[in-house]
């Protein structure tokens, strides 16, 4: 399940997520938001993840879809993007691949949230 956090800083866009990813969860909330963000220039995400037990098989195509569309089409909008969790292959993951994503990267565990929201607002 994906879901808004609604108290973020101005200009930055932050997400929820736990439990297994479904296609819905891309669809309904995670790309209208993220394709707005990047049609205004400039995307400043947060997103959490905790107890992450995959994505469904259907969400799978939407993931690299989304990937795709909005990382690559959008390249430029990227600014900052912060990963708080406490999956410990999830954080490792995205140290190890940072240099593929656009814009800075940076891993939080779940008690640093609000130094993650501060980061990403900067």
């Amino acid at each position: 399940m994906i879901e808004r956090i609604d108290d973020m800083p101005a200009g930055t866009i932050g997400f929820r997520a736990r439990g297994k990813l479904t296609r819905d969860d891309y669809r309904n909330v995670l790309e209208p938001v993220l394709r707005e963000a990047a049609e205004s220039g400039e995307i400043r995400m947060l997103f959490s993840l905790t107890a992450f037990e995959g994505l469904e098989p259907a969400a799978w195509f939407d993931d690299v879809k989304t990937g795709l569309g909005l990382g690559i089409g959008h390249h430029s909008a990227w600014k900052r993007s912060a990963i708080v969790t406490d999956v410990d292959w999830v954080g490792k993951a995205y140290r190890m691949f940072a240099w593929m994503t656009p814009g800075e990267v940076k891993v939080y565990g779940l008690d640093q949230l609000d130094e993650a929201k501060n980061w990403v607002a900067a």
